[in-house]
């Protein structure tokens, strides 16, 4: 019974948090954002990771590559208003892995192992404009507030249990699986779909072909083998599983 009040009283917390700040995406969807920085600051944290990411993996100095890569990144965020499209850095990164991202201060970064996949200059707009996706629509400012409202539900429960350390560590481990699974994971994937969404717009104002973003995660799933490589690693296995129905 004390257990369940816990619970209560963490559910209770997380709600009034979420309740507290809300936003609306690029495609109408409610978010919340109130507990993160604000975008300056987002965006600052992100030069910093970037410039951290530059020092220790390898810049690929291809010419051939780097202008295919910022031919089809430029493409994409000219389809962008007013400044939104402009200052963005992108660096190629000799990486193996099947891999791209784009971070809050207008940052983008694809790894050389992405080209096993993105097969032509579509599939590679698929990648980029997804990942893009991520940073127009606030979801790095989404995805602390909810592990920070997760996190701070956990902490009022270990207050409410008191000293018993063994009550305390109950209660924390039943909170964090329930955070992980009822609200930072189904986030996480509805950050993806939505990615998807803005990606696929974003490719078909650039003149792209959206058809060929279906070939693109049938290659990203084969190249993952056994296990979905890390850039399929939140999507639902059944959204992974419809795309690769196309045959």
């Amino acid at each position: 019974m004390q257990h369940t009040k816990i619970l209560g009283w963490g559910a209770a917390v997380g709600v009034a948090a979420l309740l507290a700040a809300c936003a609306t995406s690029p495609t109408g969807r409610t978010q919340f954002v109130g507990l993160a920085p604000n975008d300056a600051e987002m965006g600052k944290m992100g030069a910093v990771a970037y410039s951290d990411l530059k020092k220790k993996t390898k810049i690929s100095t291809d010419p051939a590559t780097n202008t295919y890569v910022a031919c089809v990144s430029h493409a994409l965020l000219n389809t962008f208003p007013g400044d939104e499209g402009k200052g963005w850095e992108i660096t190629v990164f000799e990486d193996d892995t099947p891999n791209a991202f784009a971070l809050p201060g207008k940052k983008i970064g694809v790894h050389t192992g992405i080209f096993k996949a993105a097969k032509n200059q579509s599939q590679l707009a698929a990648v980029i404009g997804h990942e893009i996706g991520h940073v127009e629509a606030h979801h790095g400012a989404e995805r602390l507030s909810v592990n920070t409202a997760a996190s701070g539900a956990a902490l009022v429960a270990a207050v409410l249990v008191g000293s018993n350390s063994s009550e305390r560590n109950m209660a924390m481990a039943a909170l964090g699986a329930g955070a992980a699974v009822g609200v930072i994971l189904p986030f996480s994937r509805t950050q993806e779909s939505e990615a998807d969404t803005l990606g696929l717009r974003y490719m078909a104002q650039a003149g792209f072909d959206p058809a060929e973003s279906i070939t693109l995660w049938q290659n990203m799933n084969k190249e993952g083998g056994a296990k979905p490589p890390e850039f399929l690693s939140t999507h639902p296995m059944c959204f992974i599983e419809l795309k690769d129905g196309y045959n």
